[in-house]
C-alpha cells in the first residue's frame, strides 16, 4: 500500500494494497481517525459490556420494559433541531454498498437520498472499505466515473442526484486493518471518520451536509457516544456543531423501548428514526433467545401486519412526528423478475401494499433497494400526502405498552421455513467470504439481516426442540440431514464451477458452528470477519 508519508504514532495499517488508497491513508486522516479511536473506544467497549450484561438479566428473568429513570424525558415537549433543507423530502430513499457502479446508478435512480452502506450490504475487505471511501468522495466531487468492460457502458452522474447519506459499522465490529495503539479501530470511527475527514467541507461548499446512518444501537447511552463523537469531529475541523445530522435504524429489540430517549440524546444532530424491521426480527429472536415461548414462526410469516410489528413501527412515526423528526418506513428487497411477468406482478402488489400501510400510517418516505421500485414507491406516497413529509401527522391515537411490543408473532413453523433459511443463509455467507454484502436471491436483494435471521431462527428451533407442522422437531439432526439435502439443491443453482471454485465449504461450516453452538453468537459477521480476513491478505504494511 502507498501512503503520501508514515502513518502517525501509534497508526499502522495491515492490509492488501489498494490502488488509490494514499487519497485516503493520509497522515492527517488516519491521525483523526486515531484521534476519535483513543477519546471513544474506551467508552464503545463499555457499551458492549453494558449489552452482555443486560443480556445476562434478561436471561435470569429481567423482563423489557420502559425504563423509568428517563419517563421525564418521555413526558417532557421538546423537538429535534429544525431539518436541513435537502432533507425535507425523503420520500424514496434507496441503499446499497459502496461499489462504484452501484454508486452512480443508486444516486441516478430519482430517489431522493441514497444511503451508501459501509454495513450490512457491505463485505469489509480491505479494499472494500478503502474504494469505498474513495468512491464516495469523487461521488461528492462529482468525478465518479465508471466504464463497464464487459458492456462497453458508460456511467455518470446525471444533473440531479439524490442526497448522500452514509451507514458506518455497527459499534461491535473492528477493523483489524487499521491498529491504533497495536489494537484494532472501531470499525465504526474508520468509516464514520475517513468519510467525515475528507467530504464534510466539500460537501458544506455544495450545498449539503454529511449526513449518516447509525446501526444496531441498543440504547440511548450508546447515541450518547455517537452524539459525543459528532461533537469532537466537528470541532476537530472547524465545523459549526449540529452540522452533521445522523438518521437512527431501529433495528434492535431494546432501541424500541428508547426510541424518545435516542432522539434526545441526538436531538442537535438528528435527523430522524428508521425502521430496520429485518434486523429487527433478528434481535427479537436474539434477545428473546433463552424464551421457549417466544419460538417466531417461519420468517416469511414474520411480516408488517403481525401486531407486534405494527406496534413498533407505529411508535416510530408517533415518536418521531412528535418530536419533529421523520420517521423512514422499511425495507422493500423485491428485485424485477423481467423472466416471469406473472410472478413481477405479484412481487409488486406486495410492494405496493407494504408502501401503502407505511403513508397511511403517516411514515415520511420508505427503502427501496432496486432502482426500479423507486417509481412505484413515490407514487404511492405521493398521492396521498400534501407535502414533503407528513411530520403534522401525529398519530396520537397510537398507545403501546410493553406488551404490544413483546406480542409473539403468530403462524407456522415448517420444513420449507426450515429448508429456506438454510439455502439463504449459506448462498449469503458463501458471497459475503468472496467480498460481495449485498446478493440477489431468489428475485430479492439480501444482505446481512437475512442471514442473521435464517441462522438464528434454526438456533433457536434447534434450541427449544421446536415442532414443525409436520410433526418432526428441529433437532441437530435434522439440520444437518437438511443442509446435506440443501447443499445439493444450491449444487444445482450454481453449477459445478462454482461449487468447485467458490467458498461453499467455509459457509457451510460456520452456519453449522452458528445454528449448533451452545450459546447464540451476537452477530455472524464477526467469526465470518475471522474468516474473511484469513481469506485475504493481511500482511502488514509500511
Amino acid at each position: 500500500m502507498t501512503i503520501t508519508s508514515s502513518p502517525p504514532a501509534g497508526v499502522a495499517i495491515r492490509g492488501p494494497e489498494v490502488p488509490g488508497a494514499g487519497e485516503i491513508l493520509t497522515p492527517e486522516a488516519l491521525a483523526f481517525v486515531a484521534d476519535l479511536t483513543r477519546r471513544f473506544r474506551d467508552d464503545i467497549g463499555a457499551a458492549l459490556e453494558r449489552r452482555r450484561a443486560r443480556q445476562a438479566q434478561l436471561q435470569s428473568g429481567a423482563r423489557l420494559g420502559f425504563l423509568p429513570e428517563t419517563e421525564a424525558v418521555r413526558r417532557a415537549d421538546w423537538t429535534v433541531a429544525p431539518i436541513p433543507a435537502d432533507l425535507l423530502r425523503r420520500t424514496v430513499e434507496i441503499t446499497g454498498p459502496v461499489d462504484r457502479k452501484m454508486i452512480i446508478n443508486a444516486l441516478n435512480s430519482g430517489a431522493d437520498v441514497f444511503m451508501a452502506d459501509f454495513e450490512d450490504s457491505n463485505a469489509p475487505t480491505w479494499a472494500n472499505v478503502v474504494e469505498g471511501q474513495l468512491h464516495l468522495g469523487h461521488a461528492v466531487r462529482r468525478t465518479i466515473r465508471f466504464d463497464d468492460p464487459q458492456s462497453g457502458k458508460s456511467y455518470r452522474l446525471a444533473e440531479r442526484i439524490a442526497t448522500l447519506m452514509v451507514r458506518p459499522r455497527g459499534l461491535h465490529l473492528p477493523e483489524a486493518h487499521l491498529l491504533v495503539d497495536g489494537r484494532p479501530a472501531p470499525a465504526s470511527l474508520v468509516d464514520f471518520g475517513l468519510f467525515f475527514f475528507h467530504n464534510a467541507r466539500e460537501q458544506l461548499a455544495r450545498g449539503t451536509a454529511p449526513y449518516f446512518y447509525l446501526p444496531k444501537l441498543q440504547s440511548h447511552r450508546e447515541a450518547r457516544i455517537w452524539n459525543q463523537v459528532f461533537v469532537r469531529a466537528q470541532e476537530a475541523l472547524g465545523i459549526p456543531r449540529g452540522t452533521i445530522r445522523a438518521t437512527v435504524l431501529i433495528e434492535t429489540l431494546p432501541a424500541a423501548f428508547e426510541m424518545d430517549e435516542i432522539l434526545h440524546e441526538l436531538r442537535e444532530h438528528s435527523a430522524g428514526l428508521n425502521c430496520g424491521r429485518w434486523d429487527y426480527i433478528f434481535s427479537t429472536i436474539k434477545t428473546r433467545r433463552h424464551e421457549a415461548e417466544a419460538l417466531l414462526p417461519d420468517r416469511s410469516q414474520v411480516g408488517m401486519t403481525q401486531p407486534c410489528m405494527r406496534a413498533y413501527t407505529q411508535l416510530v412515526v408517533r415518536t418521531c412526528h412528535r418530536r419533529g423528526a421523520h420517521a423512514i418506513g422499511g425495507m422493500a428487497a423485491q428485485i424485477p423478475i423481467k423472466s416471469d411477468p406473472e410472478a413481477n406482478a405479484r412481487a409488486i402488489e406486495k410492494v405496493r401494499a407494504d408502501k401503502l400501510r407505511e403513508v397511511g400510517d403517516g411514515h415520511d418516505g420508505t427503502w427501496v433497494a432496486h432502482p426500479g421500485l423507486v417509481g412505484l414507491a413515490r407514487e404511492v406516497f405521493e398521492t396521498r400526502m400534501s407535502g414533503p413529509n407528513q411530520l403534522a401527522v401525529a398519530r396520537e391515537d397510537v398507545v403501546v405498552a410493553a406488551e404490544d411490543l413483546l406480542a409473539v408473532p403468530t403462524g407456522t413453523r415448517t420444513i420449507d421455513g426450515l429448508r429456506l433459511n438454510v439455502r439463504v443463509a449459506i448462498h449469503y455467507l458463501e458471497a459475503w467470504l468472496r467480498g460481495l454484502g449485498c446478493v440477489p436471491l431468489y428475485h430479492l436483494m439480501e444482505d446481512a439481516a437475512t442471514a442473521e435471521i435464517s441462522r438464528a431462527q434454526v438456533w433457536q428451533w434447534i434450541r427449544h426442540v421446536a415442532a414443525l407442522e409436520d410433526g418432526r422437531v428441529v433437532t441437530r439432526t435434522l439440520l444437518e440431514q437438511t443442509i446435506e439435502e440443501e447443499m445439493k439443491t444450491i449444487a444445482g443453482e450454481v453449477g459445478p464451477e462454482r461449487m468447485r471454485d467458490g467458498r461453499f465449504a467455509e459457509a457451510r461450516g460456520l452456519f453449522h458452528a452458528l445454528c449448533v453452538a451452545e450459546e447464540m453468537e451476537d452477530f455472524l459477521t464477526l467469526p465470518a470477519y475471522e474468516l474473511l480476513n484469513d481469506l485475504n491478505d493481511t500482511r502488514a504494511v509500511a
